[in-house]
């Protein structure tokens, strides 16, 4: 198992934070993002990593080097153009080859077990991928899942505007009480998953959207394996965010 983080992006949403380095390298906890990320991932046995970079990128290599003095090997790949998610992982595809991979954004905080636990639940059956999910967030900023009795992926809608909520409720996909599945970001991928993510067209918001990769691997007969995350989840998506963090570690 090797792992792919999206690093690229700038974060226009934190503002002057991201002016000089990129938005993964912002400190939480006295280290940056993307560092809780690399040895979460080095504590679950993954330690092949390629970091796809952009904004600031020198910035990032700097403060990993090789990866060595964080218990891994760094590949480092560019994103030379910034329009979406569903190609994003793309120049990783060499880096992956032929084996399964993890994939994760560079700003989304878990608990270290949380990789451990998507490789004990890929391991399950014979899984084309994995996507993991939380609940209590707002669907219409992220993606809303569904899923079978065995709690495999059958429906992806990528932020479901109000209209298409009341149409999921009448549709009695969404009940009073039942729980609302939030696309939490970290992924497991087969490598023909790249096959997918490079016939992708854009999506209405003009944007090769990752999620539309996915729903694609579904209709086709894909199989999903859903997982819900334990314990800590945290898109550091804005300031308000970051400063959250801040004040949680003080207390």
């Amino acid at each position: 198992m090797k792992a792919v983080i999206l690093a690229a992006g700038k974060g226009t949403r934190m503002g002057g934070l991201t002016q000089e380095i990129p938005k993964p390298m912002l400190l939480v906890e006295g280290k940056p993002i993307l560092e809780h990320i690399v040895s979460g991932l080095a504590s679950a046995g993954i330690h092949e990593i390629c970091l796809i970079t952009g904004w600031k990128a020198e910035v990032i290599k700097q403060h990993f080097g090789d990866g060595q003095r964080f218990g891994v090997q760094l590949t480092y790949c560019s994103q030379e153009v910034q329009d979406g998610t569903g190609r994003a992982a793309l120049p990783a595809r060499e880096f992956v080859g032929e084996d399964d991979f993890l994939l994760t954004y560079g700003d989304i905080l878990v608990r270290p077990d949380t990789y451990q636990d998507m490789l004990g639940r890929y391991a399950e059956d014979a899984f084309d991928g994995l996507l993991t999910v939380t609940e209590g967030e707002d669907v219409t900023k992220g993606g809303i899942n569904f899923f079978d009795e065995a709690f495999c992926l059958t429906r992806l809608i990528e932020k479901p505007t109000p209209e298409q909520l009341q149409a999921l409720q009448q549709e009695g996909l969404i009940q009073p009480g039942s729980p609302i599945y939030y696309n939490a970001g970290i992924y497991l991928f087969n490598h023909r998953a790249f096959d997918q993510m490079a016939q992708l067209t854009k999506s209405p918001r003009g944007e090769y959207e990752l999620t539309d990769a996915i729903s694609a691997i579904v209709k086709q007969g894909g199989k999903m394996a859903g997982l819900k995350i334990k314990g800590r989840w945290v898109d550091v998506r804005d300031p308000e965010v970051l400063a959250s963090l801040a004040e949680g570690a003080q207390t």
